[in-house]
């Protein structure tokens, strides 16, 4: 045999050994499957129902909403916002979630963040003063569309300025995944 001969055949050999071991490593190390959901962010429209009152009994209201949300990519913490809009008085309510993937359409998800709300003569939803909220909610991605269904509640703790304690709002609509 000469020696070009054996340097393509010893070549040859080492190839497919390596190939062998870097097939092998792959599959010593794939991790099992973990439930991620099928969406990622979003922006939709719905609304907003209040569900407290103040001490003078003012509150209690209906509101449009527009809400986002941004997904960290392979990360389960998102950035969310939610506009509630169109009511006696308006709020902005950004929040951080942590998200738990039930299965490929369906997130929950627990948030925290703080309400800002505009001066106005009724309270919005979510009280009449800025207040530390936090924010449950669920998303759920329709099969085979871009489209989102959203729903959650925001407690606001020491959400009015006259009384009443925390405010408790209930959101739900739909969105457009991007």
């Amino acid at each position: 045999m000469k020696s070009s001969q054996r340097w393509v055949s010893g070549f040859g050999t080492v190839a497919l050994t390596s190939t062998a071991i870097a097939s092998a490593l792959t599959l010593a190390e794939a991790a099992p499957a973990k439930a991620q959901a099928a969406y990622g962010s979003y922006i939709g429209v719905g609304v907003a129902v209040g569900l407290t009152e103040d001490n003078d009994g003012d509150g209690d209201n209906f509101s449009g909403v527009i809400a986002g949300r941004y997904r960290l990519l392979e990360s389960p913490i998102s950035i969310r916002g939610q506009a509630l809009l169109f009511g006696d008085s308006s709020a902005f309510v950004p929040t951080v979630s942590y998200d738990f993937p039930l299965n490929w359409q369906t997130d929950a998800y627990v948030g925290a963040g703080v309400s800002f709300v505009a001066d106005g003569d009724e309270p919005s939803p979510v009280g009449d003063q800025t207040a530390f909220v936090i924010q449950p909610g669920i998303d759920y991605a329709l099969p085979n569309s871009n489209m989102v269904v959203f729903g959650n509640a925001i407690i606001a703790f020491d959400a009015y300025r006259d009384g009443g304690g925390a405010a408790l709002s209930l959101q739900g609509g739909v969105g457009f995944q991007f």
